[in-house]
């Protein structure tokens, strides 16, 4: 169905980044990237408290690609 979009500001966008507006069939993105993190490595607020005094991060990962990009330029 159609979009009416009215006026929009957009004051940046990252080099890796979408910006979509209105009707669309596919969206892909150019890039990728895979992060590893511990327990307690994402936690934001105030007068935070994490206790993680045993922690493991398995990063084996035994594929050769998660997400191909090589058709998206």
């Amino acid at each position: 169905m159609p979009a009416i979009v009215g006026a929009i500001k957009i004051n940046s966008v990252g080099s890796s980044s979408i910006v979509h507006i209105g009707d669309s069939v596919q969206v892909a993105p150019i890039s990728v990237a895979k992060t590893f993190a511990g327990a307690g490595s994402f936690n934001t607020g105030d007068y935070l408290r994490t206790y993680n005094y045993v922690s493991t991060t398995n990063t084996y990962d035994n594929d050769v690609a998660d997400s191909n990009i090589a058709l998206n330029n």
